[in-house]
């Protein structure tokens, strides 16, 4: 009974406990389930959205915070002479920059420190930049960096601090080259010189390579090449260094003697046109910015203008020959040294009566030459100094030639019709005078002038007769002699020909009696002509400011050097010194030179 009655009880108590669970209902967890499968499937249809429909979206704003691109810059190419000599060239160096808001995030105190100390820049400075330009993500610090110096920066690691690889313009021949080389601004744009007028041919293009930037602006992946980079094409000129060298140190030289103001020199290939060498003073070095200022970059060659003077006379008499009104032996008479026409007087340094036309040229006299331009018609005259490109550019293509002046002949009156015959009332600069003589020295055709090098003879115009320029040779020759004005003008062992010039300055519109400008312009040898020379030295200081005393000097220094450097064969057995004897001096000039020069390398290039 007992066991019976224990089995009814658990089933009781069973019973009562089954009444007291709540059984839950399956909708609940059908709800739950749903809203969580749901959730995970507009996920996976978002994500599918995105990544297949809506990519732009989110791919566009991955390459905006990350993915860049960066330019590489051209290599400029470099500049040599005729001789493959190297006058401008370009060295690897490295710039510095900033992403502004990594800048203004950084705390680190030490790692400013050391980067401000080693850019040269104050804290405050390089926070100033970054708030200034925070708007950005790049932003210079410091241009042109020696590579193992932007090297010492990046090794700090600072965050939003970066390098880009540019180039920098260095010139091995510094301020001999100056003036006609030029310069490049910062960013390697050509700014003077050759590096200004073959600027398109030189610079090159950039390339463009996309590239996957981390957060503090590094370098992580090249992604992919845009544009293949184009460097520059190297361009040969016409200009010999070595006569650069040895025209820029005598000019120098001349211009400290003398006290002048300022000169300029150029040497021309007679049979070419080519030009050889183009010096101006005061001078510069390209590789000095500090020494940047318009007045010492300006190439006086090309830039300047002056009364010719006298240098004029072989031009008035060339023109009278080949009209035939004058012969070398026919009589001037040269008034004593003292002609009025009409209220004006003509004067002459020395008092001489009837003289040849060898002789005008020979004693440089101005009444002479007057006489033989006033036997014919004044656009007689102003027809021969057009046709020697008075007047005119000769299209060098380097920036600041001018065309000088020579007024329309319409305007002329005697007295101007007279003293235009020997150089007063004209300007020209001194490549228009230089070329002027080419037609001398060429058998009467003037040729174009060139920076480029010349493989053929140019074709020319003709201004004079070959007859009537020999003649005219022989005149010029004789004014280096020591009968003439320009004997310290002679060169041992060659023939040589030229005429001096000494004519006032034209100050405030007025002639002063005590600044001249001094000239000499001539060729040589005269058995062959091979290179044309002018120098201009402008109103020299010292005891001496005839042209045959201060510019003659030089034109002999320089023509020596270049009649050897190019291996012209003496004409001229009648001197002292034998051509090894002169040669040993002219290359010890030129190494020293060079060697001042390289003193003046950008330190780390």
């Amino acid at each position: 009974m007992s066991r019976a009655n224990s089995i009814v009880q658990n089933e009781s108590a069973s019973n009562q406990v089954a009444e007291m669970i709540v059984p839950v209902s399956t909708w609940r967890y059908k709800v739950v389930g749903f809203i969580f499968g749901a959730m995970f499937v507009g996920l996976i249809g978002r994500a599918g959205y995105l990544q297949v429909v809506d990519r732009d979206y989110l791919q566009s704003q991955g390459n905006a915070r990350y993915l860049r691109v960066q330019n590489e810059p051209p290599t400029r190419g470099m500049i040599r002479d005729r001789n493959g000599q190297p006058l401008a060239i370009s060295t690897p160096v490295d710039s510095i920059w900033m992403n502004p808001s990594k800048i203004l995030e950084q705390k680190d105190e030490y790692s400013y420190k050391q980067l401000t100390s080693l850019l040269g820049i104050t804290r405050d400075k390089l926070m100033t930049l970054a708030e200034r330009r925070k708007a950005r993500e790049f932003v210079y610090i410091k241009r042109h960096l020696a590579p193992q110096d932007a090297k010492k920066i990046l090794a700090l690691n600072v965050p939003g601090i970066n390098s880009v690889r540019e180039y920098k313009r260095y010139y091995p021949a510094a301020q001999v080259m100056g003036h006609v080389v030029g310069f490049t601004n910062i960013d390697n744009e050509g700014q003077e010189g050759l590096e200004l007028a073959f600027n398109s041919a030189l610079k090159g293009r950039n390339g463009r390579t996309q590239v996957l930037r981390d957060r503090v602006g590094h370098v992580v992946e090249h992604v992919e090449q845009l544009s293949r980079v184009q460097h520059g094409a190297d361009v040969t000129v016409s200009i010999d260094a070595r006569i650069q060298y040895l025209a820029h140190r005598h000019l120098e030289a001349a211009v400290k003697k003398h006290k002048a103001k300022t000169a300029s020199l150029v040497a021309l290939d007679a049979e070419t046109g080519e030009v050889l060498a183009m010096v101006s003073m005061p001078d510069f070095n390209p590789n000095d910015r500090s020494e940047f200022k318009s007045s010492r970059f300006k190439n006086r060659s090309i830039t300047d203008s002056f009364e010719p003077g006298s240098t004029m006379k072989p031009f008035t008499v060339a023109m009278a020959m080949d009209a035939g009104v004058v012969k070398p032996d026919t009589l001037v008479d040269a008034e004593q040294g003292s002609m009025y026409i009409g209220g004006s007087r003509i004067t002459d340094t020395k008092k001489m009566g009837e003289i040849t036309i060898s002789e005008v040229i020979k004693k440089s006299s101005n009444i002479g030459s007057a006489k033989i331009a006033m036997m014919m018609k004044p656009r007689d005259l102003y027809k021969t100094y057009v046709d020697l490109g008075f007047g005119q550019k000769n299209k060098l293509t380097l920036k600041g030639e001018q065309r000088g002046i020579l007024a329309n002949r319409k305007s002329w009156r005697p007295i101007e019709h007279a003293t235009m015959s020997y150089g007063y009332g004209l300007s020209v600069n001194t490549l228009q005078l230089a070329r002027a003589y080419l037609a001398l020295a060429n058998d009467g055709v003037l040729l174009p002038v060139s920076l480029h090098p010349v493989k053929e003879k140019p074709k020319g115009e003709r201004v004079f007769s070959k007859a009537t320029t020999e003649e005219v040779a022989k005149m010029l020759e004789l004014a280096v002699s020591d009968q003439g004005t320009a004997p310290k003008a002679r060169v041992d062992q060659y023939r040589v020909g030229g005429k001096t010039g000494t004519a006032h300055k034209v100050i405030n519109g007025a002639y002063q009696d005590d600044a001249y400008m001094s000239l000499f312009a001539g060729f040589a040898p005269i058995s062959n002509p091979k290179v044309v020379l002018v120098v201009m030295i402008d109103d020299p200081r010292g005891i001496d400011y005839y042209g045959g005393l201060v510019a003659a000097p030089v034109f002999s220094e320089v023509m020596a050097g270049a009649l050897r450097y190019l291996h012209v064969a003496p004409d001229d057995i009648g001197n002292k010194r034998s051509v090894e004897q002169q040669q040993k001096p002219i290359e010890l000039m030129i190494k020293r030179a060079q060697t001042a020069s390289s003193e003046d390398r950008v330190e780390g290039v």
